[in-house]
């Protein structure tokens, strides 16, 4: 009855907290394979980076639709895809690594997004723009939360193999004629989308946190790509729900809480997983032959 109570209960009784759960499960499903993928080809900080640049894009949505979850995060997307085309052509052109590109683009865009929220909206409206409104989530952003999630696993269905090649040889992939420039934009592609679909949970300040921090968790514990793509989406998924339990009987903010359980279970990953710091301090002795 008290694992009823605490576990289910929320859930049974209140819409709010079903919707949050659907919105969580969704995410932890389309983030988790996309932030494995942004680890191993080392561009955990663009992650970051880009989910600073959907700021300003959602704060033209909130000016035009107030905090209409649909029109932020619609310009959200746009600003992200613009920010990634502006900093990769940066890149190519001059001698400016992309890293660097990045990171010029988002605090520009930092900057712009918090200067437009704070002239035409209430510090309560800054706050649910850079921390997210989870359990505000309607109908209409689960939908687009969901699309978003279903969007990504058949696109990445569908490019799998290129995208794996361009991540491990992209030099291989030059030398039989791949387009892997094309596949790049298509993967950053579902980055933004996925960090959009993130900001309608957690703001723009932690929405890559559901991307990130399982990923990370999940290299101590696995090497293969699927079963590092599988746990990652198991940690987001699980990070969802307990943050959403913690976050209702605790009486805290639901984006902190999520995010804080997608880290709490990264430093148990790194205490204890298979490639973790007790493996190393402690190895196991060898059986004698």
């Amino acid at each position: 009855m008290i694992l009823y109570t605490a576990l289910v209960q929320p859930f049974v009784e209140f819409g709010f907290m079903r919707r949050a759960l659907v919105a969580c499960l969704a995410l932890g499903i389309g983030s988790g394979p996309v932030g494995v993928l942004l680890m191993l080809r080392r561009m955990s900080l663009v992650g970051d980076a880009m989910s600073h640049a959907v700021l300003p894009g959602a704060a033209v949505g909130f000016l035009f639709a107030g905090l209409s979850l649909p029109a932020m995060g619609f310009g959200g997307l746009i600003a992200g895809l613009l920010v990634a085309l502006l900093a990769g052509l940066v890149s190519r052109l001059t001698s400016l690594r992309e890293d660097a590109s990045f990171a010029s683009f988002y605090l520009t865009s930092l900057a712009a997004g918090v200067l437009i929220v704070s002239l035409h909206g209430s510090n309560v409206d800054l706050l649910h723009v850079l921390f997210g409104t989870i359990l505000a989530i309607d109908n209409d952003a689960l939908y687009m939360v969901g699309s978003i999630a279903s969007f990504t696993l058949l696109l990445l269905a569908v490019i799998y193999r290129p995208l794996v090649l361009e991540c491990f040889d992209p030099g291989f992939l030059r030398a039989v004629g791949g387009r892997g420039s094309l596949y790049h934009v298509l993967f950053l592609l579902l980055v933004v989308l996925n960090l959009v679909a993130g900001f309608q949970a957690l703001g723009t300040l932690m929405a890559v946190g559901m991307m990130m921090l399982p990923a990370t968790a999940a290299r101590f514990w696995a090497s293969s790509l699927s079963a590092l793509m599988l746990i990652s989406t198991v940690i987001a998924t699980l990070s969802g729900l307990i943050g959403l339990i913690v976050s209702y009987h605790a009486g805290v903010a639901s984006g902190p809480s999520i995010v804080l359980t997608a880290s709490a279970f990264y430093g148990v990953s790194v205490l204890f997983g298979r490639t973790g710091i007790l493996r190393k301090l402690f190895p196991k002795a060898h059986l004698a032959h």
